[in-house]
C-alpha cells in the first residue's frame, strides 16, 4: 500500500487541479478507487471536457449519479461544462431574442462564449454537491477531477455582481456577462466557497509534471488559490521517469536529467507544500487493474514487450517552413495552450526562415526571455522584439480604470477590477502590443508566439475597441486594415496550432480550432511537438509511451489538420540558433 501524503486522513472533498495532459483525471479515478476499496462510499465528479471517466470504467455515466458495478462503494457523475455553458447562454439570451437588435444579441452571445462562462456554469452545477444537499448525504468522500480557478471564485464573491448587468449595458468587458444568469441563490454560492476554504473538509491537490514551465505555472495557481483562502494544498508530481530507464538510452538519460534539474529548482512557494511523486507508468490508464497500480509509488516492475513502433508519416517542421517561405512575407501566429512549446516552435520557424535569406521579425511574449539572449545578434535577417505580458496587461488595466473606471461607483469599480483580471484581458493587452508590429508583415515575415483566441478576437471586433485602438495609433494618412481583416486572409496570415500527442492537449487544440473558425480564421497547419514516437528511443517504458501517441497523431493527420508537422522530443533543450535550426528537421 502506498504511503502518499495526499491520501493520508482524506477529508470529505478532494479537488485535483492542473493543466491539460498532466494526468489529473487518471489520478482522480485512481484515488476514488482506492478510497472505495478501503470500504468508503465515494462519488467521483468529473468536469473535464476531455474526461474519459466513462471509458475508464466501461460504463456510460453522463449527468446523473451512476453506480460503478465493478467497484462496490463507487459512483460517478460527469458534468459536461460545454453543455452547461450552452444551457446557461440560452437562459440569458432566450428572453431578449427578437426584442433586441440581432447585432446586440450576437454581441451578448459572444460575451458568453469565453472560458469564464464555461467555468461559472460548471461551478453553478457543482455547488449543490459542495453544500450538503440530499444529493450527497450517502457519500463519505467526493472526488472532483477539476477545481474552479481563483478568478471564478473571486467573481462569485463580488457583491451585487449578478444583478442588472446586461440591462445597464456595462457589457464591453469579458467576464461579467456570465454572472447575469446565475440561478442558485447567493447564499448557496457563499456556502460553497466557504466549504472550499475549510481545510477540515477540503483538500486541493495540484497535479504537475517535472518540467520547469509546468512547475512555474503551478506555483502561480497555488498563490492565486491561496490568496482566496484555499489553504489546504498538496503537490503531486506525476509521471517522473525512473532512473532504471536510462540504461544505454541517450534520450531517456536526457529526459531524466532535465526532470531532476526541474525538481531541484522547484519554485520557492511550492517547497512548503506536502509533496508526493509518482513514477511514469508504461500503460495507458484505462481499466481497473492499471488504475490500481497508478498510485503505487514504485516504478512499474513488469517489462514491457519490446514493441516496434509502426512507421508513420512524420512531416518535418522544415516542410511547413518551405511552404511558408514561398509567400515572401506575412504574419505567422503560433497558438496553443500553455506548456506545448509555442515559444520554441515560433523561434524555430523564425530562425529557419531567416536562414533561407528572408527578413524576419520574431516577436515573443516569453517571460523567460532566454530566446532573446540566445539569438542576440547571432543571425543575419532576424530581429527579435520582446513583449512583457505583465507590463502590457498592467498598463492596459490602468488605461481602462482611468477611462471607464472613472465614472463608476466603488462597487462598479470593484467589478471592473476583477473583470480586468480575466485571462481575456492579458490576451487583449498583449495583442494590442503585437498589433503595432503586425503592419510590418506587409514587407517581411512576422512570427508571433502568443495570440488571442477566437473568442477574444470576436470580443475585440464586436466592441470595435480594437478598430478604434488601431485608428488611434495610426496617423490619418496611413491606409490600414483592422487586425481581424488581416487575420482572416490566408494569404497574409498563417495560424499554426501547437499541441502534444496526448488526449487532453489534442482535445484542447480542437476546441481552439473551433473557436478560431467561429471568428472566420482557418488554422493553416498543426504542429505536434515533443513527440517520442518520432525519436529512435530504446527505453521500454518510453517505447510504450511512443506507441500510445500514434492514435493521437493519426487523429490530427486525418481528422483535424489541413497539414501538419511532427517535431521529435529533443535530447537537449532547443536553445540557441543551431538547435532551433535542427528542431525543424530536414526538408
Amino acid at each position: 500500500m502506498s504511503m502518499l501524503k495526499f491520501l493520508d486522513q482524506v477529508p470529505r472533498f478532494l479537488f485535483f487541479t492542473g493543466k491539460g495532459g498532466v494526468g489529473k483525471t487518471s489520478v482522480a479515478c485512481a484515488t476514488a478507487i482506492q478510497l472505495a476499496d478501503a470500504g468508503q462510499q465515494v462519488l467521483l465528479v468529473s468536469t473535464d471536457p476531455a474526461s474519459n471517466v466513462g471509458q475508464v470504467f466501461g460504463v456510460t455515466i453522463g449527468n446523473q449519479i451512476t453506480i460503478i458495478p465493478a467497484i462496490p462503494g463507487l459512483s460517478a457523475l460527469e458534468i459536461d461544462p460545454q453543455a452547461a455553458a450552452q444551457a446557461y447562454r440560452d437562459r440569458i439570451v432566450g428572453p431578449v431574442r427578437g426584442l433586441l437588435p440581432e447585432a446586440i444579441v450576437k454581441g451578448i452571445e459572444e460575451q458568453l462564449s469565453g472560458a469564464c462562462t464555461t467555468e461559472i456554469a460548471a461551478f453553478d452545477e457543482f455547488t449543490e454537491l459542495l453544500t450538503d444537499s440530499s444529493l450527497t448525504t450517502g457519500f463519505d468522500h467526493i472526488v472532483f477531477d477539476t477545481a474552479p480557478t481563483g478568478h471564478t471564485i473571486r467573481l462569485l464573491q463580488l457583491p451585487g455582481a449578478w444583478t442588472g448587468f446586461l440591462e445597464e449595458g456595462k457589457g464591453d468587458a469579458s467576464c461579467l456577462g456570465p454572472l447575469a444568469g446565475l440561478e442558485k441563490q447567493r447564499e448557496q454560492y457563499k456556502a460553497a466557497v466557504e466549504t472550499l476554504a475549510d481545510a477540515t473538509s477540503t483538500r486541493l491537490i495540484l497535479v504537475a509534471r517535472a518540467q520547469q514551465t509546468t512547475l512555474r505555472e503551478v506555483a502561480r495557481t497555488h498563490e492565486e488559490l491561496a490568496t482566496i483562502g484555499f489553504q489546504n494544498q498538496y503537490l503531486l508530481i506525476n509521471a517522473i521517469l525512473p532512473v532504471s530507464e536510462t540504461a544505454n538510452d541517450l534520450l531517456a538519460t536526457a529526459i531524466y536529467t532535465r526532470e531532476q534539474a526541474a525538481l531541484n529548482s522547484i519554485p520557492e512557494v511550492l517547497k512548503a507544500l506536502p509533496r508526493d511523486e509518482l513514477f511514469l507508468k508504461p500503460f495507458n490508464l484505462v481499466g481497473l487493474d492499471t488504475l490500481r497500480q497508478l498510485l503505487v509509488d514504485a516504478p512499474a516492475q513488469e517489462t514491457v514487450s519490446n514493441n516496434t513502433i509502426i512507421p508513420f508519416e512524420k512531416p518535418s517542421l522544415a516542410y511547413l517552413v518551405d511552404e511558408i517561405a514561398l509567400g515572401g512575407h506575412g504574419l505567422i501566429m503560433i497558438m496553443g495552450k500553455g506548456g506545448v512549446g509555442k515559444t520554441t516552435l515560433a523561434a524555430s520557424v523564425a530562425v529557419n526562415l531567416a536562414k533561407r535569406g528572408l527578413s524576419v521579425l520574431l516577436t515573443t511574449s516569453d517571460p523567460a526571455a532566454h530566446l532573446t539572449e540566445t539569438l542576440n545578434g547571432s543571425l543575419a535577417n532576424l530581429t527579435v522584439s520582446r513583449i512583457d505580458p505583465h507590463t502590457e496587461t498592467e498598463s492596459y488595466r490602468q488605461q481602462v480604470l482611468e477611462t471607464k473606471g472613472a465614472k463608476l461607483d466603488a462597487q462598479g469599480r470593484a467589478l471592473l477590477e476583477e473583470d480586468l483580471r480575466s485571462p481575456c484581458t492579458e490576451e487583449i493587452a498583449v495583442f494590442q502590443a503585437f498589433s503595432r508590429i503586425i503592419r510590418e508583415a506587409g514587407k517581411k515575415f512576422v512570427v508571433m508566439d502568443t495570440a488571442p483566441t477566437g473568442h477574444t478576437l470576436l470580443l475585440l471586433d464586436a466592441t470595435g475597441a480594437y478598430h478604434r485602438e488601431v485608428t488611434r495609433q495610426m496617423d490619418s494618412s496611413t491606409h490600414y486594415l483592422t487586425p481581424m481583416m488581416q487575420l482572416q486572409d490566408v494569404k497574409q496570415t498563417k495560424v499554426l496550432i501547437a499541441t502534444l500527442a496526448e488526449t487532453t492537449p489534442v482535445l484542447e487544440a480542437v476546441n481552439l480550432q473551433d473557436d478560431l473558425c467561429r471568428a472566420g480564421i482557418e488554422p493553416w497547419a498543426w504542429v505536434i511537438n515533443n513527440s517520442i514516437a518520432a525519436t529512435a528511443v530504446k527505453s521500454p517504458l518510453l517505447r510504450q509511451r511512443a506507441q500510445n501517441e500514434l492514435r493521437e497523431i493519426d487523429a490530427v493527420a486525418h481528422q483535424h489538420a489541413q497539414r501538419y508537422a511532427v517535431v521529435p522530443l529533443q535530447r537537449e533543450e532547443p536553445v540557441g540558433v543551431d538547435r532551433l535550426l535542427e528542431l525543424a528537421g530536414s526538408h
